[in-house]
């Protein structure tokens, strides 16, 4: 919807991440730096860490659009709480193995001939394991064996981990994992954006899909921006793509900071419906400190979007005519009662005042029911392409 009315040729701030919109920030320029040096070597681990949403999994995008796929073989895991065992048969599916039975003997010996059979043929080997922060001791110990795999005296994998915070302090400080810390030869901890960054970050993304000044962004909202996502990138994006909806919705030219502090109000208030509602679950155990869980997008199925609730729109919109219905019953009352006195009506009046009040009131309620129900609405049929013709 957004894109159609500001004359977009896409979506500049979707959560999935596009090498096509990578944005090299300081950090980010280092942390490719780190990588192409530990890539050179070709062995060992590479680590690379950030808060959640930092841009760890739009950074292996982007390195992954420049590595030849003739010399580097290269297959990604994104983890849960996988144990040893588990970890193995996962890398194994990762690289298109079959591996006969669920014994990990097998699956070992599946992996190594693989690598053997690609270093034969020229190739190295790239494991990319993502959200390491759920590893356990065993699962990071597995990955330390299979990094003990040679050809000789040639090494037949790599392996890059990408986690939060406490996967750094994990690794740096657990006295089992000596031999891992070992084996690192390269690692950075990725930043969030600085103001100055946050502001060309923005315009990078909305020049990519065509931007030309329509909606007009202007220094204070970027600030206030900043202020409000501490320059996490995909809090950024969360935000700016709400910005859009709403620009689009009230057909607005310039973003303003009250329109960013009506977004945030309605994110902050969706968040915390959401959490009301949600079933508890028991806590899992953790090696480390609870941290909130990132759920970047992952080389795996989409998660299907969620079914609009038709009858929940019917009895919105059964409300509405009701308030509406209402509202104007309120409006003939205050003229029958204005009438018999004068034929201007006095505002000054408290029985006027009150009237108007309580219209007013309503009014600005039934303005946001249906603003949250018509966001919900554009962003499902956005959320597909199959939906967005529709």
């Amino acid at each position: 919807m957004y894109a159609q009315f500001y004359q977009l040729s896409g979506r500049p701030f979707q959560l999935t991440p596009d090498p096509d919109f990578y944005f090299e920030s300081a950090s980010h320029k280092k942390a490719l730096s780190y990588l192409g040096y530990g890539l050179s070597q070709g062995e060992g681990f590479i680590v690379i860490t950030g808060e959640v949403g930092a841009g760890k999994s739009t950074l292996v995008a982007h390195l992954m659009e420049r590595i030849d796929p003739k010399e580097l073989s290269i297959a990604q895991v994104v983890t849960s709480a996988l144990d040893g065992d588990e970890l193995i048969h996962v890398v194994a599916q990762s690289f298109g193995l079959e591996v006969e039975g669920h014994d990990k003997a097998t699956a070992l010996g599946v992996i190594e001939r693989f690598l053997q059979e690609e270093a034969r043929a020229g190739r190295r080997c790239l494991l990319v394991v993502d959200e390491c922060q759920n590893l356990d001791i065993e699962a990071l110990e597995e990955l330390r064996m299979l990094s003990n795999f040679q050809l000789g005296s040639h090494p037949l994998l790599q392996t890059l981990l990408l986690g939060q915070p406490e996967f750094r302090a994990l690794v740096a400080n657990h006295p089992e994992l000596e031999q891992l810390r070992q084996r690192i030869i390269a690692s950075h901890h990725l930043d969030a954006l600085g103001a100055q960054e946050l502001e060309a970050y923005v315009r990078h993304r909305m020049m990519r899909v065509g931007w030309q000044g329509n909606p007009a962004i202007g220094t204070e909202f970027f600030s206030a921006l900043y202020q409000a996502t501490n320059g996490i990138p995909r809090r950024v994006n969360q935000v700016m793509n709400r910005m859009l909806l709403l620009g689009a919705v009230e057909e607005r030219t310039e973003f303003t900071i009250e329109m960013l502090e009506a977004v945030c109000a309605e994110m902050a208030g969706d968040t915390q419906h959401g959490s009301q509602n949600a079933p508890k679950k028991a806590e899992p155990v953790r090696t480390q400190q609870p941290v909130p869980v990132e759920r970047p997008a992952a080389p795996v199925a989409a998660t299907p979007a969620p079914a609009v609730d038709t009858e929940a729109l019917e009895v919105l919109l059964a409300e509405r005519d009701c308030r509406i219905a209402e509202l104007e019953r309120m409006v003939g009352a205050l003229n029958q009662q204005s009438a018999p006195s004068t034929s201007t009506v006095s505002y000054e009046d408290p029985v006027v005042k009150q009237a108007v009040a309580a219209i007013e009131a309503r009014l600005e309620e039934q303005e946001h029911s249906l603003r949250h129900v018509l966001t919900m609405l554009i962003e499902w049929f956005e959320d597909d392409s199959s939906r967005e013709a529709a």
